[in-house]
């Protein structure tokens, strides 16, 4: 069983809204598994869907770039120790380059990328780039992930928000770039980046996850004492609600939720596929002590 800390009990309050204490118990109940934990207050109508990422702490940027040339885009996180050294005009132009590296090389993988020549100089590998930046810097630098689009008729469009703490890319197929399809990008990935969508659309969303949210909505229903009967019918309904939340097509427009995204699109464009990343999620930020580091260095002072 995990050790219920403090910190874990904030982390399901944030990922959920619920109380303080019915967080606790319901990490207790569930011997700190998260995943069952939010379950268990979604049963007991307690806390609506979860978010999507866990603890949002990491230190560094996501970048994103387009080759005027190519059309190519790249979004990339590339991670460091601390906010100091992300806010330096030297590691923001480590990132633009590696994330032009992505475009131009289009490394498979973070491995295959790290033993590449360097884009622009192929007498150092990019992990030979990290190197130096990390002896120059002195902190520890790494390249978390990267996606890279190549449209094949169409255009790709990007969005860097808050400085590089979330970034956007998606992938439109249309007939022709006109002026209006570059607004309707712009206002796509903008949309992407506050309601932060899970699928493109209702077919993609894998059954398993059908079928979990099923359960999770069964029992919540039995659990508001609703008969059996209606159950059923009750849990189709919520599904609906549940395919707005996470579907980018039907998601309302966040600057007119009268209209969805997919009547602001108006059919000028296809969505083939988006990729949005918030610096840092799923990660755990390393926890400084100052107080427990000097009594440290006074120890090593003493001997």
């Amino acid at each position: 069983m995990a050790e219920i800390t403090a910190a874990l009990v904030k982390e399901l309050r944030e990922r959920t809204g619920a109380g303080m204490m019915d967080c606790k118990k319901a990490l207790v109940s569930c011997e700190g598994d998260m995943d069952k934990a939010i379950d268990f207050l979604r049963e007991k109508g307690l806390a609506a869907a979860a978010k999507k990422a866990g603890r949002i702490a990491a230190e560094g940027m996501v970048d994103c770039y387009v080759c005027e040339e190519c059309g190519v885009g790249v979004v990339i996180e590339v991670n460091c120790e601390t906010d100091f050294v992300a806010n330096t005009d030297r590691f923001k132009a480590l990132c633009r380059d590696f994330a032009k590296h992505v475009a131009v090389k289009a490394p498979a993988d973070v491995e295959e990328m790290l033993a590449q020549p360097f884009y622009a100089d192929e007498t150092k590998t990019v992990n030979d780039m990290i190197g130096e930046a990390t002896a120059s810097i002195g902190e520890k630098i790494s390249v978390r992930r990267f996606a890279r689009f190549d449209p094949k008729g169409g255009m790709v469009d990007t969005y860097i928000h808050m400085g590089g703490r979330i970034g956007v890319m998606v992938e439109l197929a249309c007939a022709e770039v006109t002026d209006e399809v570059k607004t309707i990008s712009h206002d796509l990935v903008m949309h992407i980046a506050a309601a932060n969508p899970q699928f493109v659309r209702r077919e993609e969303v894998p059954t398993t996850n059908l079928e979990k949210e099923r359960e999770v909505l069964t029992q919540q229903a039995l659990n508001e004492g609703k008969p059996a009967k209606i159950v059923e019918r009750m849990v189709e309904g919520r599904i609906e609600k549940y395919y707005k939340e996470v579907c980018l097509l039907e998601q309302p427009f966040v600057k007119d939720p009268d209209v969805t995204v997919s009547k602001m699109i108006g059919g000028k464009a296809d969505v083939v596929r988006f990729v949005r990343f918030e610096r840092g999620e799923g990660l755990e930020k390393r926890q400084d002590n100052l107080a427990a580091d000097i009594a440290a260095e006074q120890a090593k002072m003493k001997k």
